[in-house]
């Protein structure tokens, strides 16, 4: 999909449950400076008033008229239909709001809505580190190319989302690559959000700290760094425990998805104590008929390591013969992961996803 060359305009929406930020895509690249307005959720009228009038505002700025609407919307939702469910940050929207067909109504161009985790993995299969991945990996010499990217969010929740060969995995119910409802490793009868989101680190730091004060992850990793005063062990312990949970719930998806595992969001920034134990966790054992196996096929590997990532790149390439012939060709028989941060912001990502999701459907 070359869509640099693609002078198509899409407006875009970044929705949360405090304020709406607008901006619009073509090329692949933002042409308006994003802006917010406040979403005044707990009316319907006025929750989508203001998104009309923020869709109206970009459309007056951009050079030509948008071929389509495309945006991220937390769910519970049927992405396909542009239908949201329940949803705690939006109280009027309580029994399901068709926000697709009235924002097609009120503007006359297609719509598509889709969750975040979902556009931050495309964002970051069609333009973002899956691109630079496999552009190291051939300066390297090395044979090995990624398709797949399974993308994490580490924010308020535990966002996911899988693109498989450059599409984009929805699913039958518009759940597809949720992992967030997998079972909790060191909790089980919790769900794994509940260990991978920002109320986690709170949470682990404040058992293990004694302290009650309302700190967020930032604190805690300025904390960790000797930055900030406060228990750094606990507070490097705090996000040692996240990497193991969040590890585990990867570990079992990247076992279906077999792909480069990409992370971002605002809790990601502290990965520096996240990514060690997450990968330890994925390349852990467990027993088969009373013996020790890797628990996933493929070696994982830190690529915000330099050691682990030249590993990852040299891989283990040889030269195979053809029977019959004096031709070899390029083989390299280790089955490995990475896994990286993102290369152009969650928010970017986002936004580049859900452009490119429009263009795609167009």
């Amino acid at each position: 999909m070359n869509f640099l060359d693609d002078d198509r305009i899409i407006m875009t929406l970044d929705a949360g449950g405090t304020n709406f930020v607008f901006s619009a895509m073509q090329g692949g690249k933002t042409i308006v400076e994003p802006f917010s307005l406040p979403s005044k959720a707990a009316s319907l009228d006025d929750c989508l008033g203001q998104l009309v009038a923020g869709f109206e505002t970009v459309k007056s700025l951009v050079p030509k008229a948008p071929v389509a609407i495309s945006f991220a919307f937390p769910g519970p939702a049927d992405y396909e239909n542009g239908i949201i469910g329940d949803l705690p940050n939006f109280p009027s929207f309580r029994g399901g709001v068709a926000l697709g067909p009235y924002l097609h109504n009120k503007f006359g161009i297609p719509v598509f809505i889709n969750n975040d985790g979902s556009l931050f993995a495309y964002g970051e299969a069609m333009g973002g580190a899956l691109l630079d991945v496999n552009r190291e990996l051939a300066e390297a010499g090395s044979p090995k190319r990624y398709r797949n990217v399974l993308g994490l969010t580490f924010g308020t929740g535990f966002g996911a989302g899988v693109v498989v060969d450059g599409h984009l995995l929805l699913g039958d119910n518009g759940v597809g690559g949720d992992i967030w409802c997998f079972d909790n490793k060191l909790h089980p009868t919790e769900v794994a959000e509940e260990g991978v989101s920002i109320r986690a680190v709170q949470r682990f730091y404040r058992e293990l700290s004694g302290d009650k004060a309302e700190l967020t992850p930032k604190d805690i990793y300025d904390i960790a760094c000797g930055k900030q005063p406060g228990d750094d062990e606990a507070a490097k312990e705090s996000f040692r425990r996240f990497g193991v949970v969040a590890g585990d719930a990867i570990a079992m998806a990247d076992t279906i998805v077999d792909g480069l595992v990409v992370i971002g969001g605002g809790v990601a920034n502290s990965y520096k104590y996240i990514f060690p134990a997450l990968v330890d966790e994925m390349n852990s054992k467990l027993l088969l008929r009373g013996q020790e196996v890797n628990r996933m096929q493929m070696k994982a590997y830190n690529l915000e390591d330099p050691i682990e990532k030249a590993e990852f790149l040299k891989g283990e390439p040889v030269k195979v013969k053809v029977p019959g012939t004096d031709s070899f060709v390029d083989y390299d028989p280790q089955k490995r992961v990475g896994v990286v941060l993102t290369r152009i912001g969650a928010s970017q990502a986002i936004s580049l996803g859900a452009y490119l999701y429009a263009i795609y459907h167009l």
